[in-house]
């Protein structure tokens, strides 16, 4: 009887734990600075993988205009986590001082934020750019940093004639002699030049980071009640990003056909080399190797906050501690690439 009593106990337990509903995954809609292309290809190898579903993660992930205007999404709550400019961030902090919002992991370690011309116009310094037609849209993270690149080169910026330009236009209008110069990310620049036919031995690429600016560029950004109530979450989408960033690097050719997916009229060839250029001149740099991808060195980051107050007259300067913060990163071990 005993052990008839001590079965039926069991089995109750059993099915009362069983009729218990499992936790739902947390829901993140997940910001991108621009379109579905090879250097997103991390993010969707983490979900066709499980690794973010593993984390009790639901992540669907939206594209963006520019990797400034996209900033308030994640602000106001639209979306819980997003991917955009450290410099544009900082800016638009001291903006709005009530958004505490912070950048939680660092990607691009060296900026992509460049000035694209053509050889035959004969720019190859920044002091070039005078007394010529710089094509440059609003929204861009490298115009963003115009101001701080004239500033540390010494350019008369009242002698560059500056057109605003939307994205769809810009490479058409370099490549048609209309300005004679582009700012812009260089892989987007770059690529969409050969699109139009110009031989990838006449593009020229100013990188700004060549010229005497020690800006970050993009990193993962967070809402900062979201990051409050939900710290476990954040650790675990920087965990899954990070091990599909492992994997496309580790092999990118099989890594860009979880974008291609989702791109299907899109050139695998040409979204494979995009993302070839994006790991090996902006991720996997030299400090990355060494420490691991997803910190800052602070003293580099301090500097770049002076660099853009250079330009950019704060309200209330930030310390580097404000922006970027690596708490919710896994230990450097997790972080190698």
């Amino acid at each position: 009887m005993i052990r008839s009593v001590l079965a039926g106990t069991i089995a109750s337990l059993v099915a009362a734990v069983a009729a218990v509903p499992a936790l739902a995954d947390t829901d993140i809609k997940f910001a991108l600075d621009w379109k579905f292309e090879g250097p997103t290809a991390p993010y969707f190898v983490a979900i066709d993988k499980g690794y973010y579903k593993a984390e009790g993660l639901n992540v669907s992930i939206d594209t963006g205009a520019g990797s400034v205007s996209g900033i308030p999404r994640v602000a106001v709550g639209t979306h819980q986590l997003g991917f955009f400019d450290l410099n544009s961030v900082v800016r638009f902090r001291d903006q709005n001082p009530e958004k505490d919002i912070k950048v939680v992991m660092m990607l691009y370690d060296r900026p992509p934020f460049a000035i694209g011309t053509l050889k035959k116009a004969g720019i190859t310094k920044p002091k070039d750019l005078e007394g010529r037609i710089l094509g440059a849209p609003a929204a861009d993270g490298a115009f963003a940093q115009w101001k701080a690149f004239v500033q540390a080169n010494g350019i008369d910026e009242s002698k560059v004639k500056i057109e605003n330009v939307g994205f769809p236009v810009r490479e058409p209008m370099l490549a048609d002699g209309k300005v004679d110069a582009i700012t812009g990310f260089t892989f987007s620049m770059h690529f969409n030049l050969l699109q139009k036919g110009i031989p990838a031995d006449q593009i020229q690429m100013l990188v700004m980071s060549d010229y005497g600016l020690s800006l970050y560029g993009n990193g993962i950004i967070v809402n900062p009640d979201f990051l409050k109530n939900n710290p476990e979450a954040v650790k675990g989408f920087i965990r899954a990003t990070i091990k599909g960033l492992q994997d496309t690097v580790k092999d990118p050719a099989t890594a860009v056909k979880a974008v291609m997916k989702r791109y299907e009229t899109g050139d695998e060839k040409t979204e494979r080399e995009r993302l070839e250029l994006v790991l090996r001149e902006h991720v996997v740099t030299p400090w990355v190797k060494q420490n691991g991808v997803g910190d800052v060195d602070p003293a580099r980051l301090a500097k770049s906050v002076d660099q853009i107050g250079v330009t950019y007259e704060y309200k209330n300067k930030p310390f580097a501690i404000d922006v970027f913060t690596n708490k919710y990163l896994p230990p450097a071990a997790d972080r190698k690439l």
